[in-house]
């Protein structure tokens, strides 16, 4: 600010120079800002796990940042696609880290060499 009160009193070619600053720092601290809000919604943690029918052949894979409150969503019948399949016990859980990888390692275990490897768990 300083500098913008200097530039404005004496009769140079600063003047010009001054609001190019200016923009330069408004434009690093919107960077900086977005880059914070976005590290934080980045950085959560994701699961990803496997729940198995006790009364049937079913096994079903999914990711979530709470195991525990969707694992309880599966057995109270809050799922359409587990609902009929219900109670459930947990045969695995993995923390991952992002939302990203988590996904990958999703995909991996619905795939036929996942599902085996989760098999092989029972």
């Amino acid at each position: 600010m300083a500098e913008l009160v200097d530039a404005l009193v004496s009769n140079t070619n600063e003047v010009t120079l001054v609001p190019v600053r200016l923009r330069l720092w408004v434009l690093r601290l919107t960077e900086m800002w977005a880059f914070l809000i976005f590290s934080t919604f980045s950085m959560k943690e994701f699961y990803v796990y496997a729940i198995k029918s006790l009364e049937r052949n079913y096994i079903y894979v999914g990711m979530t940042d709470n195991p525990e409150r969707r694992f309880d969503e599966h057995n109270s019948g809050k799922g359409k696609a587990t609902k009929p399949y219900a109670p459930f016990r947990m045969i695995f859980l993995e923390k991952v880290g992002p939302r990203e990888a988590a996904r990958k390692r999703e995909k991996y275990l619905k795939s036929g060499v996942g599902k085996e490897f989760l098999r092989n768990l029972i």
